[in-house]
């Protein structure tokens, strides 16, 4: 199994902080920034041999400074995107096609954004990844009608099939929350292609999860615990301290 991590974002909505630094690199805990959390948990998952991080040209210098500095029993490698701006930028999907055609994957994936903080499980999401031999997205029922409208939002069956799902939505007609991990089987990364090719839109992840649950079954694996987007100043400041005091409720 292969891992993509997502971070060649411009983080806009961070400015100045994110200015000329990466917001996947930024500080939660003294000494520990938002990638080493989501790093640990790839790391527990023994499938993954390979982690690829996705950067864009204007921060490439800073992860692989981060990358040097880890001491992990994996192989990890900073890929440029060679985007400059956040008008070029190739978007999640578009990176994701990237370094799937760059370095030439045919294997499972796993996909996490950069910018995500969670306390759940890697190894069980792949453990039910496995069980249905079938994409898998993250999600958890929410009630929160101005959060829904931020995120990716599926109806699912009694099976925890999606039959339905929008991402982004004005009205949300469900209420299970898809989040930014995402585990695919490598038959499905030649849709990856396929999806940019038709036009679709190449940013948030979400969208490639709307157009291929028609084609293939898409299950949620429904996590206990939070995931936080790290997205703005004040979601920044709430989750420092948050992680500062121990307090996810």
């Amino acid at each position: 199994m292969k891992c993509i991590l997502l971070c060649a974002g411009y983080a806009t909505r961070l400015y100045p902080l994110t200015k000329n630094f990466p917001k996947a690199l930024l500080e939660i805990e003294p000494g520990k920034c938002i990638l080493d959390y989501i790093l640990d948990e790839v790391c527990s998952i023994n499938e993954v041999d390979d982690i690829f991080v996705v950067s864009n040209h204007v921060f490439y210098n800073h992860f692989c400074e981060w990358a040097s500095s880890q001491s992990i029993h994996k192989k990890l490698i900073v890929i440029d995107d060679h985007t400059t701006s956040n008008a070029d930028r190739l978007g999640a999907i578009g990176d994701i096609y990237y370094t799937i055609k760059n370095q030439c994957i045919d294997d499972d994936l796993l996909i996490v954004a950069g910018d995500n903080l969670f306390d759940y499980s890697l190894k069980n999401v792949v453990n039910f990844f496995y069980d249905k031999k079938a994409p898998v997205v993250c999600g958890k029922e929410l009630h929160d009608v101005s959060l829904l409208q931020r995120l990716a939002v599926a109806k699912v069956d009694c099976d925890d099939k999606i039959v339905h799902l929008v991402e982004k939505p004005e009205h949300p007609d469900g209420n299970v929350a898809v989040y930014a991990t995402y585990l695919y089987p490598k038959e499905v990364l030649k849709e990856f292609q396929m999806y940019l090719d038709y036009g679709n839109m190449p940013d948030a992840p979400g969208y490639f999860v709307q157009y291929l649950y028609s084609k293939v079954p898409v299950y949620v694996y429904r996590f206990d615990g939070h995931c936080f987007d790290v997205g703005t100043p004040e979601a920044l400041d709430e989750v420092r301290l948050l992680y500062k005091d121990k307090k996810f409720n």
